[in-house]
């Protein structure tokens, strides 16, 4: 399995890419104009970060987690804790993680210019889900580094993890419309692209709010869950004031955004 590591995140993230792709096209839920602009920056960043991350850390996450099984590093080798167990509190504690990390990237003002990129998007699709800084995905893995080895995190349930958070963060921000007798319990598990679609109002209260990639139960449990934008689906306005103009979608703009003024 970890052998095949970057074909199985390859193949899932084109399958995952390409269905959302297909399932915007047949079933938008808001109108766009602005998609086939957007999407060649919006996989420009996520290519120019695939790049860095070759270079500082061709192994990613999972050679992290190996490196560290390796040499019995963490709480879970420590405790002796069996794998059937490990590998699910790991991908469970990993989802929580991101929770928290988000959380902070938006309440530490340096880290938000980073992260505004990501909700600078006036329009919200899959690309979207790819749509964020590389400084901010470097200083993602390192976060994710450390606490892959604290915990001694098995590698196989990193990489079940990171397939897990690029296939969730498409689907969620993808422009699908999902009928509300399937949504209403399905963000009960997960988030759904109406769930997530709010934390990407222009209002910060609901910018401030549902904060989860995979798992919705972390929005519910710390109190940032909000179920609608205040505006409604269709009435709301996502992106950030000032950062909507066409221009501004460009990948060089987006690269400098966070460091101008």
């Amino acid at each position: 399995m970890l052998t095949h590591e970057p074909l199985i995140r390859l193949s899932v993230f084109a399958a995952v890419l390409l269905a959302m792709a297909a399932l915007e096209f047949a079933f938008p839920r808001r109108p766009q104009r602005l998609a086939w602009r957007r999407w060649p920056s919006n996989l420009g960043l996520v290519a120019v970060a695939t790049g860095l991350l070759r270079v500082v850390a061709p192994a990613g996450a999972v050679g992290i987690a190996i490196w560290a099984e390796s040499r019995g590093l963490g709480l879970m080798p420590a405790f002796d804790v069996p794998f059937w167990v490990a590998a699910p509190v790991a991908v469970l504690l990993l989802d929580m993680l991101i929770y928290f990390q988000h959380r902070v990237f938006h309440a530490v003002p340096v880290l938000w210019r980073l992260h505004r990129v990501h909700h600078a998007d006036p329009e919200l699709d899959a690309s979207s889900g790819l749509r964020f800084h590389p400084v901010e995905i470097l200083l993602s893995l390192a976060i994710k580094g450390v606490v892959v080895v604290a915990l001694g995190a098995p590698p196989e349930a990193v990489l079940v993890f990171e397939v897990l958070l690029n296939a969730t963060a498409l689907f969620n921000h993808a422009n699908v419309a999902i009928p509300a007798w399937l949504d209403r319990p399905l963000r009960w598990v997960l988030v759904t692209p109406d769930m997530h679609r709010v934390h990407h109002s222009e209002i910060r209260a609901e910018t401030d709010s549902d904060f989860g990639f995979c798992l919705s139960v972390w929005d519910r449990m710390f109190g940032t869950y909000v179920a609608e934008p205040e505006k409604g689906q269709l009435g709301m306005v996502i992106g950030v004031e000032g950062l909507r103009a066409d221009r501004e979608q460009r990948i060089d703009r987006l690269l400098v955004q966070p460091f101008r003024g």
